[in-house]
């Protein structure tokens, strides 16, 4: 049992239960004795991808047809949540599955989605979606990068920048202006496949504070020219619509990521207090520790039962923009807030590196920024007031 002691919310089946078992046993295996030597290389190896798409773990919730299981985003949440448990925090599979996917799942011509969904889900091909630039990230509607039509192509000309799986993408979903005087809608999404075409550069690997095994990379764009059927949707101006409708999956995603680890945290934390003695006693046993605890507990508890929520109104079809916006934004602060009280109770030990607390301190942070920052959260939720 999770060491919240909450009963299985409603939206888990035996089904997947049995997911969570076997990706549990996945991250273990070939994914946690390897992943100190990914962080120092920057990267996931390569076959990690293979065997999780032979698992299983990729593409979840794309269609039979398409060389998927036909699942939902509960199979998506089940192996989110036990990567980050694991510890698994920089590997690209989440936002492979639950972010990139979607887009040709749901906008996708059907030679689109036979041309490349099967490869996504075997893990042959691993995508990514580049959104932002270095001039901006939340402000999708402004982007300065541009695809211009030329025949039976486009032209596609701009720079990115913080792309997660960037250096390492096979298929990059591609965010542009096909008619800068029209605001958001002028705005259009690409499939980018680098090994098919002239003129992409992949440019440095981030040097980042956590997330270092994570691939985050910029990507340039120089004249790239793409079949005009790399257009995603029926006609050009749709991208901005497409991006509103995706984004309360990939902030729930990102929740779901911050509550594992709040999990991970309590669950790391309590088994270094039980074990630690100062002045003759355990860590635990100072009453200062226990009220620490309880509160990160209360706290957690009251998360989960809201994620729970969120998951459930998603799969139902009814989590609104808003909704997704306090998810992403309370548990990400949540999250950051815990780890930081539980390294407190670890003292010196809490700051070295060997200690998991460590990396997970590190870690979280990044996550009240990307997916569109908290403050950009909150102003979404404060339209609805």
């Amino acid at each position: 049992m999770s060491v919240l002691g909450l009963p299985k919310p409603s939206w888990m089946t035996e089904e997947l239960d049995m997911l969570a078992e076997q990706s549990r046993r996945f991250f273990e295996t070939e994914c946690q004795p390897h992943y100190e030597r990914w962080e120092k290389e920057g990267q996931i190896d390569r076959a990690v991808w293979l065997k999780a798409g032979a698992l299983g773990l990729l593409g979840a919730e794309v269609p039979e047809a398409y060389g998927g299981p036909g699942g939902s985003f509960a199979h998506d949440a089940v192996i989110t949540f036990e990567a980050n448990r694991a510890g698994i925090d920089g590997w690209g599979g989440p936002l492979h599955n639950a972010i990139v996917i979607p887009y040709i799942v749901h906008y996708g011509s059907e030679e689109q989605k036979q041309r490349w969904l099967p490869k996504l889900v075997s893990g042959e091909s691993i995508g990514a979606i580049a959104m932002t630039e270095p001039s901006g990230g939340s402000d999708l509607q402004n982007v300065k990068t541009q695809a211009r039509r030329d025949g039976n192509h486009y032209v596609i000309r701009g720079a990115k920048t913080f792309i997660t799986n960037g250096a390492t993408s096979d298929l990059i979903i591609t965010v542009a202006k096909t008619d800068p005087s029209k605001g958001a809608k002028g705005v259009s999404l690409f499939v980018v496949e680098p090994k098919e075409v002239e003129g992409f550069r992949r440019g440095r690997k981030l040097d980042k504070i956590g997330l270092k095994s994570n691939d985050t990379s910029e990507l340039f764009f120089d004249d790239v020219r793409v079949r005009a059927d790399a257009l995603l949707g029926p006609e050009e101006g749709e991208g901005f619509i497409q991006l509103m409708q995706q984004l309360p999956q990939e902030r729930l995603l990102i929740a779901i990521y911050a509550m594992a680890r709040i999990e991970r945290a309590l669950t790391e934390t309590l088994g270094y207090v039980k074990e630690r003695k100062a002045f003759g006693q355990r860590i635990i046993d100072f009453q200062n520790s226990q009220f620490e605890l309880a509160e990160c507990k209360t706290e957690a508890v009251m998360a989960r039962v809201f994620i729970d929520h969120c998951i459930e109104r998603h799969l139902r079809g009814e989590l609104d923009t808003a909704t997704a916006s306090m998810a992403k934004y309370r548990l990400t602060d949540l999250q950051c807030g815990i780890i930081d009280r539980c390294l407190q109770l670890y003292g010196g030990y809490g700051y070295m590196n060997e200690f998991p607390i460590a990396r997970m301190y590190r870690d979280a942070r990044v996550e009240r920024i990307y997916g569109g920052t908290n403050e950009i959260m909150k102003l979404l939720i404060a339209r609805t007031l």
